[in-house]
């Protein structure tokens, strides 16, 4: 692959990146680079490379050696997007492309004993959780990235997250990012608010070797390390607008919902007093009205704000309950911490099988075969509640919230048609084990069924707050090209994700924005969490934040279907 609109050679960046991090960090062959080229659910393209700095002045020189050589640069972190959004997407592109890939870069730094963390390019939210539990804190999400091993600086450059009621999504103000002028030269901006020197070797070497204490840290900077604000919104159940959406101008800033058109070194984040013991309820119902009601009744009246509420279609469920078993499994029984080597080996695994002409997705037939005749391994009860209900949800409540729950609860489903009941341990860790093995059922759902499957259109929406009908409906004739339907999301934010299994033939990008615009007229934002990546368009505020970030286009082009290439040609 040759340079464009460059001085150098590719042959002589390969040699410059390996100089800098080393020849075991540059990964040019197809097979090595699969794990990070290709998205999770969707997006694939050629690759220049992928390098593996293992500091973040490694990060620093890297991005600088590609910039100065015309590339483009993928900055990616744990790979776990749902848009294609951290990984190229098509051949389309009019340069190189570069993935920088920083999950070697896992530093975490507490300050002021825990209150607030500073966590480099690469950091986790499962190993940012492990670290403050004994401090008796957490960070803004304990479900759903910690499963899949997403990182903090990935989070917030999306925005994700905000299924937590007290918390919101990820956010902050406070970054180490370095950015593209107009004139294609390179600058390292510092808004930590820590003292860390002047030029950016120096700001960076001191950060990977933690040399600074509390008296460099500013705690009056005028930035925000948090959402102040989310609690109070998603409380105000009469709203006519959603209570979080990436395209919320109230949340960007910086790095926060920058999408990639930053390189983000590091970022300053609050963390979260525990809630302490929680109890779940499970409940179900076959009337979409009762779950609204005890929506608005919780969130409206209740003086103590629930933990989280999720909510499961049947469809889901049983997709889940099948399709999602292994994933379910390894996490209760192996662990979130070595997820992303699973999923590593995985990659490399179908990478050889597609060589040797057996297809790329041998590896999800065989798992299959295998969980198959394993016993069922979800509750009785839960079970039993499929099989009665079609509507599931999982409403965690901790502190006085408990009683208060189970009062109304108790209350309410002597008349309701629906029923509920209060999980043990066992019980409550199954049931959001469960809710969150939807998306790797779906993925695995279309992997082992390409004679009858498409692709999987999978919709990120956010309905107003004060919607009352929130079952989705479709435009005409697109009913006759969907094999399967799987709706879950957060319900108590009313934040959905309908994911539609569409059929082998049918354009699925097509019936995706013909779903998107017959749903818009209710004033439903998408996406709501998992960012634009390669499948929904920028709105105008969104693409012009991205400009504005970004002016020769250089950092991830091409994301919310902006133009791919130099300088937003």
């Amino acid at each position: 692959m040759t340079m464009a609109s460059s001085s150098i050679s590719g042959e002589t960046l390969l040699a410059q990146l390996k100089g800098v991090v080393g020849e075991r960090h540059v990964l040019t062959d197809e097979r090595n680079t699969r794990r990070y080229r290709k998205g999770y659910r969707y997006g694939d393209g050629a690759v220049l490379a992928v390098v593996r700095p293992g500091t973040l002045l490694e990060q620093w020189q890297v991005f600088k050696a590609c910039v100065e050589a015309g590339c483009v640069v993928i900055t990616q972190g744990a790979n776990t997007g749902l848009n294609g959004g951290s990984t190229p997407f098509g051949d389309d592109y009019d340069r190189p492309v570069v993935v920088i890939n920083t999950m070697r870069i896992g530093r975490i730094d507490l300050l002021r004993g825990g209150e607030q963390v500073l966590c480099h390019a690469g950091a986790t939210l499962h190993r940012l959780e492990k670290l403050i539990r004994p401090l008796g804190r957490e960070p803004h999400s304990v479900i759903g990235s910690t499963t899949i091993g997403a990182s903090v600086v990935g989070g917030v450059c999306n925005n994700s997250g905000g299924a937590l009621i007290r918390r919101g999504p990820a956010f902050t103000q406070l970054a180490l990012y370095a950015r593209v002028a107009e004139d294609g030269s390179v600058s390292l901006i510092n808004h930590l608010g820590i003292e860390l020197g002047n030029d950016p070797e120096t700001i960076l070497s001191r950060l990977d070797r933690g040399e600074y204490g509390e008296g460099d840290v500013s705690y009056e900077t005028g930035r925000l390390a948090s959402d102040p604000d989310y609690s109070r919104l998603v409380r105000d159940i009469d709203a006519p607008t959603p209570g979080r959406y990436n395209n919320d101008p109230r949340l960007l800033y910086e790095a926060a919902g920058s999408a990639g058109k930053l390189c983000v070194f590091a970022v300053r984040l609050d963390t979260f007093a525990s809630s302490g013991p929680s109890r779940v309820f499970y409940i179900g119902s076959n009337e979409y009205s009762e779950l609204t009601e005890l929506r608005r009744h919780i969130l409206g009246t209740f003086e103590n704000a629930p933990v989280a509420g999720e909510y499961l279609h049947r469809e889901a469920y049983t997709l889940a309950e099948e399709y999602g078993k292994d994933l379910y499994l390894f996490l209760k029984h192996v662990g979130t911490e070595h997820i992303s080597t699973a999923f590593t080996l995985k990659s490399r695994f179908d990478a050889i099988t597609g060589k040797l002409g057996l297809g790329t997705n041998l590896s999800d037939r065989l798992l299959q075969l295998i969980v198959g005749v394993l016993p069922n391994h979800l509750p009785k009860r839960m079970n039993a509640f499929r099989d009665r209900y079609q509507h599931h949800l999982l409403l965690r409540m901790d502190g006085a919230g408990i009683e208060e729950a189970r009062r109304y609860l108790a209350s309410i489903f002597s008349s309701a048609t629906g029923d509920f009941f209060e999980c043990d341990d066992e019980e409550a860790g199954a049931a959001f084990r469960h809710r969150y093995a939807v998306g790797g059922g779906t993925v695995r759902y279309r992997a082992t069924h390409p004679d009858t499957v498409e692709n999987i259109v999978a919709l990120d929406m956010a309905l107003p707050r004060n919607t009352l009908d929130w079952r989705e409906t479709l435009p005409e004739g697109v009913e006759e090209n969907i094999v399967r339907r799987i709706p879950c999301g957060h319900f108590l934010c009313q934040v959905f994700h309908y994911e539609y299994a569409v059929k082998k033939g049918a354009d699925w990008m097509d019936i995706e924005h013909r779903i998107i615009a017959h749903l818009s007229g209710r004033g439903i934002e998408f996406p709501s969490e998992h960012n634009v990546g390669h499948l929904y368009e920028a709105k105008p505020v969104l693409a012009e934040f991205y400009r504005s970030l970004d002016p020769t286009n250089t950092l991830n082009p091409g994301i919310g279907h902006t133009s791919k290439r130099r300088n937003w040609a």
